[in-house]
Protein backbone atom coordinates (compact mmCIF):
# COMPACT_ATOMS: atom_id res chain seq x y z
CA UNK A 1 0.00 0.00 0.00
CA UNK A 2 1.75 3.37 -1.15
CA UNK A 3 2.14 6.21 1.63
CA UNK A 4 -0.36 8.85 2.14
CA UNK A 5 1.62 12.27 1.81
CA UNK A 6 -0.59 15.16 -0.30
CA UNK A 7 1.91 17.84 -0.69
CA UNK A 8 0.12 21.89 -1.06
CA UNK A 9 1.51 23.90 -3.27
CA UNK A 10 0.85 27.54 -4.77
CA UNK A 11 1.73 30.45 -4.99
CA UNK A 12 2.50 32.62 -2.28
CA UNK A 13 -0.60 33.11 0.54
CA UNK A 14 -2.56 30.31 -1.85
CA UNK A 15 -3.73 29.39 1.23
CA UNK A 16 -1.46 26.29 1.76
CA UNK A 17 -0.27 27.27 5.63
CA UNK A 18 -4.24 27.90 6.68
CA UNK A 19 -5.36 25.34 4.45
CA UNK A 20 -3.04 22.53 5.59
CA UNK A 21 -3.96 21.86 9.14
CA UNK A 22 -7.59 22.74 9.09
CA UNK A 23 -7.38 19.37 6.14
CA UNK A 24 -4.85 17.68 8.86
CA UNK A 25 -7.07 17.82 11.00
CA UNK A 26 -10.45 17.11 9.65
CA UNK A 27 -8.21 13.19 8.26
CA UNK A 28 -6.80 12.96 11.49
CA UNK A 29 -3.12 13.21 9.77
CA UNK A 30 -0.27 15.13 10.44
CA UNK A 31 0.48 18.60 9.26
CA UNK A 32 3.98 20.16 8.67
CA UNK A 33 4.88 23.33 7.28
CA UNK A 34 8.03 23.06 5.16
CA UNK A 35 9.32 26.61 5.72
CA UNK A 36 8.38 26.74 9.09
CA UNK A 37 10.29 23.47 10.03
CA UNK A 38 13.51 24.80 8.65
CA UNK A 39 13.01 27.94 10.25
CA UNK A 40 12.90 26.16 13.73
CA UNK A 41 15.68 23.78 12.78
CA UNK A 42 18.14 26.87 11.21
CA UNK A 43 16.55 29.25 13.88
CA UNK A 44 16.18 32.14 11.43
CA UNK A 45 13.28 33.29 9.44
CA UNK A 46 13.32 32.53 5.69
CA UNK A 47 14.34 36.09 4.46
CA UNK A 48 17.11 35.84 7.11
CA UNK A 49 18.68 32.31 5.80
CA UNK A 50 18.26 33.81 2.36
CA UNK A 51 20.92 36.93 3.57
CA UNK A 52 22.81 35.10 5.31
CA UNK A 53 23.57 32.02 3.76
CA UNK A 54 21.74 32.14 0.06
CA UNK A 55 19.24 30.76 -1.79
CA UNK A 56 21.65 27.90 -2.75
CA UNK A 57 22.26 26.53 1.05
CA UNK A 58 18.14 27.44 1.46
CA UNK A 59 17.21 24.60 -1.73
CA UNK A 60 19.86 22.31 -0.15
CA UNK A 61 18.38 22.28 2.87
CA UNK A 62 14.84 22.28 1.57
CA UNK A 63 15.32 19.00 -0.38
CA UNK A 64 17.56 17.49 2.73
CA UNK A 65 14.20 17.97 4.61
CA UNK A 66 11.58 16.58 1.72
CA UNK A 67 13.46 13.77 2.28
CA UNK A 68 12.98 13.11 5.66
CA UNK A 69 9.24 14.11 5.12
CA UNK A 70 8.64 11.68 2.49
CA UNK A 71 9.29 8.78 4.67
CA UNK A 72 6.20 9.08 6.41
CA UNK A 73 2.73 8.58 6.40
CA UNK A 74 -0.67 10.17 6.54
CA UNK A 75 0.84 13.50 6.42
CA UNK A 76 -0.43 17.12 4.95
CA UNK A 77 2.52 19.04 4.01
CA UNK A 78 2.86 22.96 2.84
CA UNK A 79 5.70 23.63 0.44
CA UNK A 80 7.29 26.65 0.14
CA UNK A 81 6.25 28.74 -2.66
CA UNK A 82 9.24 28.03 -4.71
CA UNK A 83 9.93 24.36 -3.57
CA UNK A 84 8.62 22.43 -7.18
CA UNK A 85 10.36 24.71 -9.02
CA UNK A 86 13.69 22.87 -8.01
CA UNK A 87 13.68 19.44 -10.06
CA UNK A 88 15.39 17.44 -7.94
CA UNK A 89 12.44 18.16 -5.47
CA UNK A 90 9.76 18.02 -7.79
CA UNK A 91 10.75 14.56 -8.62
CA UNK A 92 10.95 13.39 -4.92
CA UNK A 93 7.61 14.87 -4.81
CA UNK A 94 5.79 13.30 -7.39
CA UNK A 95 7.46 9.76 -6.38
CA UNK A 96 6.31 10.13 -2.84
CA UNK A 97 3.03 11.50 -2.74
CA UNK A 98 0.39 13.42 -4.59
CA UNK A 99 0.64 16.86 -5.78
CA UNK A 100 -1.98 19.76 -4.84
CA UNK A 101 -1.83 22.77 -6.49
CA UNK A 102 -3.47 25.77 -4.93
CA UNK A 103 -4.24 28.11 -7.41
CA UNK A 104 -4.95 32.06 -6.69
CA UNK A 105 -5.14 34.94 -9.49
CA UNK A 106 -2.56 37.93 -9.17
CA UNK A 107 -5.02 39.96 -8.23
CA UNK A 108 -6.46 38.19 -4.91
CA UNK A 109 -1.88 37.38 -4.39
CA UNK A 110 -2.05 40.62 -4.63
CA UNK A 111 -4.46 41.63 -1.36
CA UNK A 112 -2.87 38.95 0.51
CA UNK A 113 0.32 40.02 0.54
CA UNK A 114 0.49 43.54 -0.27
CA UNK A 115 1.39 44.26 3.76
CA UNK A 116 3.68 40.84 4.29
CA UNK A 117 7.64 42.01 3.89
CA UNK A 118 8.55 38.41 4.89
CA UNK A 119 8.82 36.59 1.47
CA UNK A 120 12.47 36.45 -0.55
CA UNK A 121 11.05 36.54 -3.52
CA UNK A 122 8.76 39.60 -3.35
CA UNK A 123 11.34 41.61 -1.53
CA UNK A 124 11.62 44.54 -3.40
CA UNK A 125 15.75 46.73 -3.63
CA UNK A 126 15.60 50.06 -1.67
CA UNK A 127 13.26 50.51 0.90
CA UNK A 128 10.62 52.30 -1.38
CA UNK A 129 7.35 50.36 -1.44
CA UNK A 130 6.26 49.28 -4.76
CA UNK A 131 3.12 50.44 -6.17
CA UNK A 132 0.31 47.91 -7.09
CA UNK A 133 1.44 47.73 -10.73
CA UNK A 134 5.13 47.11 -9.84
CA UNK A 135 3.43 44.65 -6.80
CA UNK A 136 1.00 43.05 -9.38
CA UNK A 137 4.02 42.87 -12.49
CA UNK A 138 6.65 41.39 -9.78
CA UNK A 139 3.91 38.34 -8.69
CA UNK A 140 2.43 37.86 -12.57
CA UNK A 141 6.13 37.34 -13.37
CA UNK A 142 6.78 34.99 -10.62
CA UNK A 143 3.46 32.84 -11.08
CA UNK A 144 4.71 32.65 -14.97
CA UNK A 145 7.57 31.38 -14.15
CA UNK A 146 6.75 28.68 -12.10
CA UNK A 147 3.59 27.95 -13.82
CA UNK A 148 5.07 24.52 -15.42
CA UNK A 149 6.09 23.53 -12.02
CA UNK A 150 2.28 23.80 -10.45
CA UNK A 151 0.68 22.33 -13.67
CA UNK A 152 2.59 18.78 -13.41
CA UNK A 153 0.39 18.93 -9.85
CA UNK A 154 -2.43 15.80 -9.39
CA UNK A 155 -4.72 17.95 -8.56
CA UNK A 156 -5.98 21.65 -9.23
CA UNK A 157 -7.87 24.00 -6.80
CA UNK A 158 -8.55 27.25 -7.22
CA UNK A 159 -8.75 29.45 -3.44
CA UNK A 160 -9.51 32.79 -4.85
CA UNK A 161 -13.79 32.18 -4.48
CA UNK A 162 -14.17 29.63 -2.26
CA UNK A 163 -14.10 29.94 1.59
CA UNK A 164 -11.65 27.79 3.21
CA UNK A 165 -14.22 25.47 4.89
CA UNK A 166 -15.38 24.33 1.18
CA UNK A 167 -11.75 23.76 0.18
CA UNK A 168 -10.83 21.50 2.52
CA UNK A 169 -14.11 19.76 2.14
CA UNK A 170 -13.49 19.56 -1.60
CA UNK A 171 -9.60 18.11 -0.58
CA UNK A 172 -10.81 15.79 1.96
CA UNK A 173 -13.29 14.23 -0.47
CA UNK A 174 -10.16 14.12 -3.20
CA UNK A 175 -7.91 12.34 -0.76
CA UNK A 176 -10.65 9.93 0.82
CA UNK A 177 -11.89 9.08 -3.10
CA UNK A 178 -8.30 8.60 -3.76
CA UNK A 179 -7.45 5.01 -1.85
Amino acid sequence: MRKKIYYLTGFMAAGKSTIGPILANTLGWNFLDLDKAIEEEEAMKITEIFETKGEEYFRKKELEMLKEISKKNHLIVALGGGTIVNRKNLKLLKETGRLIYLHSSPEIAYKRLVFKRNRPALLFEGEEFPTKEQFLERIESLMSDRKEYYEQADYFIDTDAEAVGKTVDKLARIIENDH
